[in-house]
């Protein structure tokens, strides 16, 4: 058996696959996000439940937001029992197993290589656009890491100069520390920080959404600069890694226009004569998650991060 554990800063989703990655079952707990003791207990005690069930000791692949340092430590907004612990080692060490870890969009992306929307592309970089902007780029069926495991960090790439200074955009202090990352106007929360700095307006995104649908002036025009700036994101993806297709994922992939217009928004800012890639939505969407964290245990390289019994 295979375990994907796919922890949010709301909920942990864990799932059992076979060896063919056939989700059998799955089941949603509310993350402890203030005591880390009961952070582990909770993730410990949903693996020791499956093994009990299918009567095996099985493979675990865990996703959490934020990064990873080179000694295993998790550095996470979302869940800040965990920060500067090693989670994957504290599990190993209450159960037994060995537990691999890595970031949650870029499992979302080596989910959605393999199987996926992104199958049959030899370079597919999946990008989550909800209440943050990470990814993750896979090369022939396997994720990119580079030097220290931060490779697909997009949303923390800077605010392009021209446009900031054409739509009159202050920068932003990020949540990540840096002043000035595109994640603070192309998020979930972003879209409706650049509404508020466009027009003075409170909304929340659906209403937005739906606004521009009907044809509303002001929300065309944060429609319009929202598209400039992920175009530019994206762009620099392209300009980058050249992948052969995006795969989007998170909140914001559930808005259909972007399938239509983000190509041309990313064009408008590459080389002449140079085409964006392909944009679509993803096949596994929310479960791409525990999908990617089982796929990670199962094919699990000397590279990723691991913790056994014996660290």
């Amino acid at each position: 058996m295979i375990y994907g554990v796919d922890i949010g800063g709301t909920k942990i989703e864990f799932a059992c696959f076979d060896a063919d990655l056939n989700k059998l079952e799955s089941e949603r707990l509310a993350t402890p996000v203030d005591d880390y003791e009961m952070f582990i207990d909770t993730l410990a005690g949903l693996v020791e439940n499956a093994d009990r069930r299918h009567r095996c000791k099985g493979k675990v692949g865990i996703g959490m937001p934020g990064l990873i340092d080179a000694e295993g430590r998790s550095l996470s907004a979302n869940i800040a029992c965990a920060n500067g612990k090693k989670v994957a080692e504290s599990l190993a060490a209450r159960l037994g197993h060995t537990i691999v870890i890595e970031n949650d969009c870029r499992l979302f992306a080596l989910s959605e290589s393999r199987g996926g929307a992104g199958q049959g592309s030899r370079h597919v970089y999946g990008a989550v656009l909800g209440t943050g902007a990470a990814g993750g780029l896979v090369i022939e069926g396997r994720l990119y890491r580079g030097r220290q495991g931060i490779a697909g960090e997009y949303g923390h790439h800077p605010l392009p100069a021209d446009l900031r200074k054409k739509y009159q955009l202050p920068l932003l202090r990020c949540g990540c520390g840096l002043l000035g990352c595109l994640e603070t106007y192309i998020t979930g929360p972003g879209l409706a920080t650049l509404h508020r700095q466009l027009w003075g307006e409170e909304i929340e995104i659906p209403a937005l959404v739906q606004r521009w649908r009907d044809g509303d002036p002001r929300a065309l025009n944060t429609k319009a600069v929202h598209l400039d700036l992920l175009g530019a994101a994206f762009a620099n993806l392209v300009m980058a890694h050249d992948p052969d297709i995006f795969v989007l994922g998170g909140g914001l992939s559930r808005i259909q226009e972007f399938y239509r217009d983000l190509p041309g928004a990313i064009e408008n800012q590459l080389f002449p004569g140079f085409s964006a890639p392909p944009v679509v939505p993803p096949k596994f969407g929310d479960a791409s998650g525990a999908r990617g964290a089982a796929l990670l245990a199962l094919t699990s390289a000397p590279e990723q991060k691991i913790a056994t019994d014996e660290n």
